[in-house]
């Protein structure tokens, strides 16, 4: 079975967040996320998709460390989304 996480990042500025998502790679891989996808949604919304081989772990940093991304990307609300394939 398969985890994949979408999660939802409301910003003010795409490109800090852009730069703070990118310098950010080494720690979630650190914390079980693997990137398979950035999008764009107008100019305040981006969407990743990623994979996680341990999906507690992923969790906890999205709903933890995750904070200092946060804070330097100028995230204002996030929503996180744990699926599997049926």
């Amino acid at each position: 079975m398969t985890t994949q996480i979408l999660v939802r990042y409301d910003h003010g500025d795409a490109a800090a967040f852009r730069r703070a998502f990118d310098a950010d790679a080494e720690d979630r891989g650190r914390n079980g996320l693997s990137l398979l996808q950035l999008w764009r949604e107008g100019g305040a919304t981006a969407w990743a998709l990623y994979q996680s081989g341990d999906p507690a772990r992923a969790r906890d940093y999205l709903d933890g460390a995750a904070q200092v991304l946060n804070a330097q990307a100028g995230v204002t609300g996030t929503e996180v989304h744990v699926l599997q394939t049926a």
